[in-house]
């Protein structure tokens, strides 16, 4: 993780504020590919966001979004929203990655929903669902495991 995620203060803070924009703001890559994320208006969870960039786009004929970049916005918000609704703050490391690319990911607005499946003492599994104009008709699919890292005063 960047620097500044290790302030058990700050993360304990932002955590209890719902503050993802911070967290993202300190995640480049994740500035960079246009990640945000907004209170799902239907549940008590997270809806997250990828903008369509120019620079996000993999084959230029359709065109369509990069599969690395769609990827990486899941991989994102799985770990980001796993870090929000764990019982505790903790530092989660991925430890498997596993995507189903559905359909094609065009270069328009993408959300994604995450589910906690579970979480244990040293790992959580997180499951992430993308989608473009319907939840119905998700574009990808994607599975995490996580090792969760125990916060210590001493970590900064």
């Amino acid at each position: 993780m960047p620097e500044g995620f290790h302030d058990v203060a700050w993360l304990a803070r932002t955590r209890s504020e719902g503050d993802i924009a911070a967290w993202l703001e300190r995640l480049p890559y994740a500035r960079h590919i246009g990640v945000s994320a907004t209170p799902d208006a239907a549940g008590d969870g997270l809806i997250f966001h990828l903008e369509p960039r120019e620079h996000n786009v993999g084959n230029i004929l359709l065109p369509a979004l990069h599969g690395g970049v769609l990827a990486a916005f899941m991989e994102t918000a799985g770990t980001l929203d796993l870090m929000l609704s764990a019982r505790e703050p903790r530092l989660p490391r991925i430890v498997d990655f596993s995507i189903d690319y559905l359909r094609t990911a065009r270069v328009v607005p993408t959300h994604a929903r995450c589910q906690l499946l579970r979480e244990g003492r040293r790992l959580a599994n997180v499951q992430v669902t993308a989608w473009q104009e319907s939840e119905d008709q998700p574009v990808a699919t994607a599975r995490l495991h996580l090792v969760l890292g125990a916060l210590e005063p001493n970590d900064a």
